[in-house]
């Protein structure tokens, strides 16, 4: 890569290399790192359980990655505490959260994240490895379908491709590559190899996937059954000889909105779609700095009615809060940091916000559009998803000894987005 590298895009391009991991060792190490988080736990059922069924209130849990140290700091939701924070070897910056938090309401159920050159699957009662998937890039988001059978994957340059993923753990071919879409012939703004496809929302409805794509200017609609391109929409900039670069995107609850970040021009933009006809999106209002909103918009989540998006926009470190239906910005929740992405808790009642250079989560109430907690958590925290049980942790201080023990490196293994990584990395 060139000296004239975005920094947004790539802030970790200069760094000299990343430690090289053999996959076994990496899946031993990871079943073993799983079996020693849950054994000699107190307060643990013998059979590994918290003592109730998993799926109760009591155990909503946010989990909250720690790029610092690739620890997992484990969130309750009812008393807003960090219970635990544990070593996992691995980070990830976004992790499926859209209906992840209540589609994973048993031990057994996946947690998707980005790692390394591909996506993993962590079982969430003991935080091993239980499926991995090599896209041949370190840029990939993805997101489980509303039914939890597929993952959609977005994977970034140097493949420009869409993957499905069988992602129901209690299928025979759970972790398999179900269908693929190379979009390289699609090229890209100037010398791209392609369309730079950036980020994965699906609608509630669970027939379409939306992904923004960085280098095509458009916003391309995947029929996931087919596993095809059913739409792509062409983006226009707001101003002339400039790029749009829709980056980022979250769907609506109800249906009929979609929300998208574009890294256009020098703050950002935030764009309202009308996704009330899933198939065919309709950009009804463009947001910029001159309307209120915040510096570099990244990522968003909605709020459970629908009626209100919260952008997440570093820049200025704060949250740009967006009345939909108004197509306008409401205000802006200050975080006293900056922090890139956001988990709703499994009631979706309460916003989790790592914030990365404050090394805390920030807690906003919906109700109150405020934040009401802030929590100490690990360092350089990023991303964050949630899920309906909580696994059980060994918080003593020989929980690294053991793992060094297992043959296990905490030091080594794979990340993803270290540090202020906005978009992903390129090797």
């Amino acid at each position: 890569m060139g000296d004239d590298v975005d920094d947004v895009l790539f802030p970790n391009h200069g760094d000299d290399g990343r430690a090289a991991v053999s996959r076994r060792t990496l899946l031993a190490g990871s079943m073993a790192a799983g079996a020693a988080a849950t054994a000699g736990c107190a307060g643990a059922d013998t059979d590994g359980s918290n003592g109730d069924d998993g799926g109760d209130e009591s155990s909503a849990t946010v989990f909250v990655f720690n790029t610092g140290d690739k620890t997992i700091s484990i969130v309750d939701v009812a008393s807003d505490e960090v219970v635990a924070t544990t070593q996992s070897r691995l980070t990830a910056s976004f992790p499926s959260n859209q209906y992840a938090p209540t589609l994973t309401a048993e031990e057994t159920d996946p947690l998707w994240l980005n790692v390394d050159e591909g996506v993993r699957a962590l079982e969430v009662g003991s935080l091993s490895t239980v499926a991995a998937v090599e896209t041949g890039t370190g840029a990939n988001w993805q997101e489980v379908t509303p039914d939890g059978r597929h993952l959609v994957v977005s994977a970034r340059e140097p493949s420009h491709a869409q993957y499905r993923v069988d992602a129901d753990p209690g299928s025979d071919s759970f972790g398999d590559v179900t269908a693929t879409i190379d979009r390289t012939d699609e090229g890209g703004r100037g010398d791209n190899d392609g369309p730079g496809p950036c980020d994965v929302t699906i609608h509630p409805g669970g027939e379409y996937a939306y992904v923004p794509d960085l280098y095509g200017d458009t916003l391309t609609v995947v029929d996931i059954e087919a596993f095809e391109i059913e739409t792509q929409v062409e983006v226009d900039p707001v101003e002339s000889g400039t790029a749009p670069a829709p980056w980022m995107g979250t769907a609506a609850g109800d249906g009929e909105t979609l929300l998208v970040e574009n890294n256009e021009g020098e703050t950002g933009t935030e764009s309202i779609w009308d996704v009330s006809d899933p198939a065919s999106p309709t950009e009804v209002t463009r947001l910029t700095s001159d309307d209120g909103l915040g510096s570099l918009p990244l990522t968003s989540e909605i709020g459970p009615d629908s009626a209100v998006g919260y952008v997440f926009t570093p820049e200025t470190e704060d949250i740009s809060v967006i009345d939909i239906e108004a197509g306008a910005v409401a205000g802006r929740i200050d975080l006293g940091g900056k922090a890139f992405v956001g988990t709703w808790d499994p009631a979706h009642e309460k916003l989790y916000v790592p914030v990365q250079t404050a090394d805390e989560v920030a807690v906003v109430d919906h109700a109150a559009r405020a934040v009401t907690e802030t929590l100490d958590v690990g360092p350089d925290p990023y991303g964050a998803t949630a899920a309906a049980v909580r696994p059980e942790v060994d918080t003593s201080d020989s929980r690294l000894e053991r793992l060094t023990a297992l043959g296990v490196d905490p030091d080594s293994g794979t990340s993803y987005c270290i540090g202020e990584c906005a978009c992903g990395h390129e090797w």
